[in-house]
């Protein structure tokens, strides 16, 4: 399959992320983790080019970076799930005991994947989340 801008109409037959990290190096550590698992990652580096995403596809997973340049990361989560009602989101990268992490958790019922981790820790959490979902 080669890797383009998916349309509304048709959708890959494999699982799609979406994932919204700021900082190129992080991002494209994870699309290389993820993509080598066999996901396609559709990658954003904000929240404008996130939503452009959602615009031509609706991904199976949700990935945001929990520390983004212009945004925190639960808000830019915040938003996108109102856009995509039903997909489940992963916010990476927070650390454990932060109580706002955990009070978003609870009341939007995001999964959180603090660091540290490594790409198989990842690419575990994944197949966790999207159970059923061919790689």
């Amino acid at each position: 399959m080669s890797k383009g801008y998916p349309s509304n109409t048709s959708k890959p037959m494999i699982a799609t992320i979406l994932l919204l990290a700021s900082e190129p190096l992080i991002r494209n550590v994870i699309s290389m983790s993820l993509e080598s698992a066999g996901y396609l990652v559709l990658s954003a580096d904000d929240l404008g080019s996130a939503m452009d995403w959602v615009k031509r596809c609706t991904p199976d997973l949700l990935m945001v970076r929990h520390y983004l340049e212009d945004t925190p990361g639960h808000d830019a989560a915040i938003y996108l799930r109102t856009l995509l009602p039903g997909v489940p989101v992963l916010i990476v990268g927070g650390v454990p005991d932060d109580p706002g992490l955990t009070n978003r958790e609870t009341l939007h019922r995001f999964q959180i994947f603090p660091k540290p981790f490594t790409a198989a820790e990842l690419v575990g959490k994944v197949r966790e989340m999207l159970p059923g979902i061919p790689t």
